[in-house]
C-alpha cells in the first residue's frame, strides 16, 4: 500500500505555500515603508486558499500559482502616495508568522504520524 504525500498532508501543504508567499508580500510593504508613492499589497489568504484548493483538484502542483494582489486601503492616506501603514503591517506580518507556525506544526504531527505508521507503532 503507498502512501501519497499530498494526501496525507492536506490542505496544510498548500496552506504553508500560501503563508510563506504573504510574509514575502508584507515583507516587502515594510521593506518599502518610505518609498514615495510606493502601494501596499496583501492578498485574501481564505479566498487565495479556495482558488488553490479548486485548482488543485486534479493534484496539480502549487508551483507557478501566483496569489492575486490586493491593494491596501490606508486609513490615514500620505502626502507621498506611499499607503503602507507601519503598525498594520506589522500586526499582519506577526499574525500570519503564527499561522504559519500552526501549519508548521500540523505538518509536524502529520509526519511523525506517518513515521510511526510506517515503523509499526
Amino acid at each position: 500500500m503507498s502512501i501519497r504525500i499530498d494526501d496525507a498532508l492536506g490542505v496544510h501543504e498548500r496552506a504553508l505555500g500560501l503563508r510563506m508567499q504573504r510574509s514575502e508580500i508584507l515583507a516587502a510593504n515594510l521593506a518599502n515603508e518610505d518609498t514615495p508613492g510606493f502601494q501596499a499589497r496583501d492578498i485574501d489568504f481564505s479566498k487565495e486558499m479556495q482558488r488553490l484548493d479548486s485548482s488543485t483538484s486534479s493534484r496539480a502542483s502549487m508551483a507557478g500559482t501566483d496569489p492575486r494582489l490586493l491593494f491596501r486601503v490606508p486609513s490615514q492616506a500620505s502626502q507621498d502616495g506611499n499607503t503602507v501603514e507601519l503598525s498594520t503591517e506589522q500586526a499582519q506580518f506577526s499574525r500570519n508568522s503564527m499561522d504559519f507556525q500552526t501549519s508548521l506544526t500540523f505538518v509536524t504531527m502529520k509526519f511523525r504520524g506517518l513515521k510511526q505508521a510506517i515503523e509499526g507503532r
